[in-house]
């Protein structure tokens, strides 16, 4: 099996005979797509509506049912029979229903998880549907698309990878092309792979397709997936005890009352229609109804909380989880990160503590000079939190359905960056509003030689909606001679290469060596409690420094 990402690019083209610059010809494309197949994931496990009806009407304790249902109609006593017969089609309506609706949905999802491409054909820039990409097509990768199938990257500019359905990571991954060299390479080292079923979060490149379908990593998972052995589930097992166990107490009873009305001298006749009457009446009717409306019931509420059931035994094992085992990043959780400490100039502060404790600001409809008390005297922190949500691309809105919902608010963008939105939007203060007071004017984007972002803003309203702390830094430090500031986020060593200075207790002072030590402990503190750590920097500019 080829290992990719030890390839050059060169190397990679040659294996595949593809071209970076021309693209397979659409008659090439043709031949291997009748050859390898649609670039999809096979689907063994879909049932037709008969297998669904056929597994509702095969239990143990269906099947004594209808047996007993056809015991009493055989007795003359139909009225029994009517109702163990209704129970009997309630109780497959039901689990049909359940399962039949769970089969369409997943077909539905299947169907949207099947996007359009652009890859370059015949020398230039077409959109084909991805399904009928091909192993040797270049495909073209910016922000927001899907990875349509495992590529060896070509070209990558500032790319990164949201890979969290493959690793676990919930942080994106930076991307470049070099040929690895490393004796073993995890999934997650292969930085110049990108793989189907991850998304672009930034940046763009290309890639060069070397798997699809069910060869891709993806495919692999699905494998292993489809072919583990559907076992029953705990309540099922207890019903077929309890069905055999039934079974085998009626055929006793009616074995025993018969011999013994023979034995009393009973005529034949009678004594087997006593003995089936009293081994229909032996049979829990109800039983499977309750269980299954029990069931429905319970899957409708798990349907509620966006959890889609396929079979609805399942629910009851889902209700018997007592430990839940999830990994530190949150991909088994939300997939979402959050800022839980703030650390500036000494002073540290656990936010989730702060916001559990104090009065958090309602996310949605907060008013101008409504902020959490330490952003009122704090002028670092306020400037910490102000500055990690103006030097950011991610924003808020309504996350109701149809983005309409008044009380609540989501980040959109980078995982990280979300995370600041949303930690300054708590603290009160919103980015469209801090945005109207410091309108962005420029930008340098994240490189992974810089290891930061940068952007300027102009400031001539920052009385208009900012806590009283940074007013009075502003009036102090500033004044009108600087009406632009410079706000950078990144590695805290990166920032610390090229910052000279440092805010604390109010003043300017010298980031002296002490200083240095300080800000690298704390980094070092809170990187090993797991924590991802980002400075934020900024600096005062005047016109004729943005001009220049």
């Amino acid at each position: 099996m080829t290992e990719w990402c030890r390839l050059e690019t060169a190397d990679a083209l040659r294996e595949l005979e593809g071209d970076a610059a021309q693209g397979l010809s659409a008659e090439e494309a043709a031949r291997r797509l009748a050859e390898l197949g649609p670039n999809e994931l096979t689907e063994h496990g879909t049932k037709s509506p008969w297998r669904i009806l056929l597994e509702q009407v095969s239990s143990l304790m269906v099947i004594i049912l209808v047996i007993a249902a056809a015991a009493s109609a055989a007795l003359g006593d139909y009225n029994d029979a009517v109702v163990i017969i209704a129970i009997v089609v309630i109780n497959t309506l039901l689990g049909f229903r359940q399962e039949y609706r769970a089969e369409k949905t997943m077909a539905a999802l299947r169907q949207l998880a099947m996007p359009t491409v652009r890859v370059r054909r015949d020398g230039s820039v077409r959109e084909v549907p991805a399904r009928d990409l091909v192993t040797g097509d270049v495909v073209l990768l910016e922000a927001g698309n899907l990875v349509p199938a495992d590529c060896r990257l070509l070209k990558a500019a500032n790319l990164r990878i949201q890979e969290a359905t493959l690793t676990g990571e919930s942080e994106p991954v930076e991307k470049l092309t070099g040929a690895l060299v490393a004796e073993e390479i995890a999934l997650c080292d292969r930085l110049n792979m990108v793989y189907a079923g991850t998304a672009v979060t930034y940046g763009r490149g290309e890639g060069l397709v070397v798997a699809t379908g069910m060869e891709t990593e993806l495919g692999h998972i699905a494998g292993m997936i489809q072919n583990v052995v559907r076992e029953t589930t705990p309540l099922q097992k207890r019903l077929s005890q309890l069905g055999r166990g039934l079974a085998a107490a009626a055929l006793a009873l009616v074995a025993l009352i018969f011999v013994l009305g023979l034995l009393r001298g009973e005529q034949l006749r009678l004594m087997f229609l006593t003995a089936v009457s009293m081994a229909v009446a032996a049979v829990p009717e109800g039983l499977p109804a309750v269980v299954t409306i029990a069931l429905a019931l319970g899957a409708q509420r798990m349907l509620k909380r966006h959890a889609l059931i396929r079979k609805l035994p399942a629910v009851e094992t889902l209700g018997s989880v007592t430990v839940i085992c999830s990994d530190k990043t949150g991909t088994l959780t939300q997939n979402q990160m959050t800022v839980v400490a703030l650390d500036a100039s000494g002073n540290r502060v656990d936010l989730m503590e702060e916001l559990r404790h104090g009065r958090p600001i309602p996310l949605a409809a907060m008013g101008p000079g409504e902020y959490a008390p330490l952003l009122k005297d704090e002028s670092a922190l306020a400037l910490l939190v102000a500055g990690g949500a103006l030097c950011n691309d991610a924003f808020l809105m309504p996350a109701g359905p149809g983005g309409d919902e008044p009380d609540s608010l989501r980040a959109v963008g980078d995982p990280t960056e979300g995370a600041l939105v949303i930690a300054a939007a708590r603290l009160g203060l919103r980015k469209d509003a801090l945005e109207a007071s410091f309108p962005r004017v420029g930008e340098v984007p994240f490189d992974s030689e810089r290891k930061r972002m940068t952007t300027i803003h102009r400031v001539p309203a920052v009385a208009a909606f900012v806590p009283e702390a940074i007013r009075r830094f502003w009036r102090a430090e500033a004044g009108d001679d600087s009406p632009y500031v410079a706000f950078t986020k990144g590695a805290v060593d990166g920032l610390m290469d090229v910052a000279t200075k440092v805010w604390t207790e109010g003043r300017t002072e010298t980031l002296d060596e002490a200083m240095r030590l300080r800000i690298a402990a704390a980094n070092d503190e809170l990187a090993t409690q797991g924590m991802r750590v980002l400075g934020v920097a900024f600096r005062q500019l005047d016109p004729d420094a943005l001009g220049g």
